[in-house]
């Protein structure tokens, strides 16, 4: 007897290992894709889970959509790299902190060796890293100031 997906709660869902239940899912219109390539995510190589990954980001439904980014995310982690479409889709969704993709390009950024990186992210990497270093000076610089103000009202 073969398994049964629990479409209506999502149960098991993260356990999914046949790419073509999920697309009967989605040609059904099923709840829980997000969550379903997260699964695949886990569960299946790059190549099979990244054309269900890319069309999961496309989900009207807000949350799954932000699971299918967190699939794209856990699939640079697991994979070491990602496939074209997924970089496209991580571009086209935009890195800024309101964007729902930037948990997913942070663990690209991170897992990704940068060799691997297409040109428009690796420019993102190094401009995270001026970021990340100027932000910690400008900490430095206001707890060295903090700490002298702390010295000096003492002597008063």
């Amino acid at each position: 007897m073969a398994f049964e997906w629990d479409w209506e709660s999502g149960d098991g869902l993260m356990g999914i290992d046949d790419p073509a239940e999920v697309d009967a899912a989605f040609d059904r219109g099923e709840s829980w894709l997000g969550t379903a390539v997260i699964g695949l995510a886990f569960n299946c190589s790059l190549e099979e889970a990244s054309p269900r990954i890319v069309r999961a980001t496309q989900l009207e439904d807000v949350a799954q959509r932000g699971f299918a980014f967190t699939a794209a995310g856990t699939a640079a982690r697991l994979n070491g790299a990602l496939t074209p479409e997924l970089y496209a889709v991580l571009r086209a969704e935009g890195h800024g902190r309101r964007s729902i993709a930037v948990n997913a390009i942070d663990d690209t950024l991170t897992f990704v060796p940068f060799r691997r990186l297409p040109l428009w992210f690796k420019w993102r990497k190094i401009a995270s890293r001026v970021q990340d270093k100027l932000e910690t000076w400008r900490l430095e610089a206001t707890y060295a100031v903090s700490d002298l103000w702390k010295v000096l009202r003492r002597r008063r």
